[in-house]
Order: structure tokens, then sequence, then C-alpha cells
């Protein structure tokens, strides 16, 4: 199967670049690249992409109200953010304005294909440092009643592995089931945890223990 991808930035040789890139990988087809917020919000709706790379900094409308509108317009859809910004209140404002994930522009071309896969597939992938921002945000709330003792032990395996960055196809691999078995742990754990997302489910589950995630494979 081709996912196919819609590229929002300003910097025309960013777009370019990644296009090519995208053109060139297989499984992967960029269908459409836009260099303002408003030229995106009126032909996504239109090419229907599965995956929207957004931007953040943009004239005059920028990528987080872009984000905000094109969830309306065209909400199947997912936007992972692909951005230079670090700080919490962008991450924060991105992730509540309908994006699936939230990539930093320095990640490497073969993480970047993951991150397209996964958010394609339901996860919502992050950079690091991004991801420790967001556990270091709900770390300084209240603590939370421990709903991860809800979890039986292989549940609380695949929540582990999903917390270190693994993909739904190398959690399987590493536990010997298929990724039917696998997703289905994964909804279990979102029922008990009361999230709807491997961002949230992370978060709680990280929170929870006072760690930090590490990266995987």
């Amino acid at each position: 199967m081709t996912i196919t991808v819609s590229i929002v930035d300003d910097d025309a040789g960013q777009r370019d670049s990644i296009a090519q890139f995208l053109n060139t990988s297989r499984g992967f087809r960029c269908v459409s690249t836009y260099g303002s917020a408003s030229e995106a919000i009126a032909g996504i709706p239109r090419d229907k992409p599965n995956v929207v790379l957004m931007d953040i900094n943009m004239p005059r409308v920028d990528g987080i109200e872009c984000t905000r509108r094109l969830k309306a317009a065209a909400p199947d859809s997912q936007i992972l953010m692909l951005t230079v910004y670090e700080d919490t209140d962008k991450i924060f404002r991105a992730l509540a304005a309908g994006a699936s994930g939230y990539l930093l522009k320095r990640a490497a071309p073969p993480r970047l294909l993951d991150a397209i896969r996964e958010v394609h597939a339901g996860g919502s992938p992050m950079s690091g440092p991004i991801a420790r921002k967001v556990v270091q945000s709900f770390q300084k709330g209240p603590p939370a009643e421990k709903e991860s003792d809800a979890l039986s032990a292989r549940e609380r395996q695949v929540l582990e592995f999903l917390a270190k960055g693994y993909a739904y196809k190398q959690i399987g691999d590493e536990l010997g089931v298929s990724m039917d078995t696998t997703r289905t742990y994964i909804r279990r754990i979102y029922e008990k945890l009361h999230v709807h997302s491997r961002t949230e489910a992370v978060v709680r589950y990280l929170g929870e223990q006072g760690g930090e995630p590490t990266q995987g494979p």
C-alpha cells in the first residue's frame, strides 16, 4: 500500500527536497505541496492525502491554525507537524489543534518515513526531545492514580515498548505475535488507561513511573 502525503511549508527548497525524497522511497508518494496555509486549506480536502507534513512558521496563517482548519475540512488526513520549534506552548497548541504527531526537522530521513508510517497506522510519533517535554509537563500536575496497575503483565510489556518508541510491527516481532494481536493489546491498554492515543498512553504511563522515554531500535 502506498501512503500519500501532502507537504505544507513556505520554504520551497524544503518542500521540494522532502517531496523528492518521498517519491523515491518505496511505499510513499507526495501528491501535493503548498507554500501557504491558505493554499493548503483550499487544496488538501481535494487531494485527500493520507498524511500531511505541516510546518509551523508560515506567514499570515501559521501551521497550527492551518492544522485546526484542516481537521475540520479534511478529517481523514492525519497531520504530522514537521518543525524546528521545541517550545512546550507550540507543541501543546499543535496537538490541541488536531496534530497526531510532532517531529523535528533535524530528524534523520529514515525516522521521517517511520513517523509517516506510524501516524498513518494510528500512532502518535514524536521526536525524543518533544516526548520528554510532554512527559515533563504532565509530571508537573498532581499525581494521578495508577491506572496502569489494571494492566496485565503482557499489556504492561506492550506499553513499555510503546514508551521506547517501537512501531507496532516491531512490538509484534519482539513478542512473537501478529499485528492484529498487537493492536488488540493496544486497544485494551487504551481502554484501561482511559486514553485515545499512543501519546496519551505513554504520557500517562511514564508520568506514573516517573521516567522518561527512551529511543527504540
